[in-house]
């Protein structure tokens, strides 16, 4: 998983004032402005379809490497493996992906439904609780398989709900009416667990660092 957001907004204040004039009245300290970068600021999250992606993969396989934190092996190895895993899961029934932008494209995050049976169990397994299998059965358990973002979103305002991470991951959620979504994570990538809960993502009940499950992966779960 990486990480993206725009520039913190950029302020100016006026330094003089005309010769003669009064000085301000004081004023009380109010709280200060929230500083960072807000989507406010002019980032559009929308859905493409199955052909925009195909049409928008040079540009969405650039996002991941420069997203990535990897050196310049990002740029072949690990980007043709995210394009490739990409094209797999974007033929999956109910596959979104999303992706912001300004005059440019600055993050992406795509996943799908699941059901109570299918290809989608390869790595879940023996992972999840009954609770979450059930809402597997009834459509409301969504996979979120990649959330592609700048380091400044992980470092800045990660609990503010225009975070632009957590506005993604939202609306997947809420353009398929999950109650939960799951996503595995490389056990050694403490970098991208440290992100998905600073973004509210959990882990299992019961599950800690010291006690999860042996394997590749660690699961985490994030309620709507």
């Amino acid at each position: 998983m990486t990480v993206n957001v725009p520039a913190a907004p950029t302020t100016t204040e006026l330094l003089g004032r005309p010769v003669g004039s009064h000085p301000p009245a004081t004023r009380k300290p109010g709280p200060r402005p929230e500083r960072g970068s807000s989507p406010r600021e002019g980032q559009r999250v929308r859905a493409l379809t199955r052909r925009q992606i195909e049409d928008h993969l040079q540009e969405l396989g650039d996002l991941y490497a420069e997203t990535s934190g990897g050196g310049p092996w990002a740029w072949n190895q690990a980007r043709s493996a995210f394009l490739r895993r990409l094209a797999t899961d974007a033929r999956r029934p109910g596959f979104e992906l999303l992706i912001a932008e300004t005059t440019v494209l600055t993050g992406c995050a795509h996943g799908f439904p699941v059901r109570g049976d299918g290809p989608w169990w390869e790595g879940f397994d023996g992972y999840l609780p009954g609770r979450l299998l059930r809402l597997a059965a009834s459509g409301r358990l969504f996979v979120i398989s990649g959330i592609h973002v700048p380091s400044r979103v992980r470092r800045q305002n990660q609990d503010r709900a225009w975070n632009l991470a957590r506005r993604l991951q939202k609306r997947l959620l809420t353009d398929h009416g999950a109650a939960v979504a799951v996503t595995l994570v490389t056990r050694s990538d403490h970098r991208t667990v440290e992100a998905l809960r600073s973004w509210g993502w959990r882990y299992m009940e019961g599950d800690t660092p010291r006690t999860a499950p042996l394997g590749p992966f660690r699961v985490l779960v994030l309620d709507t």
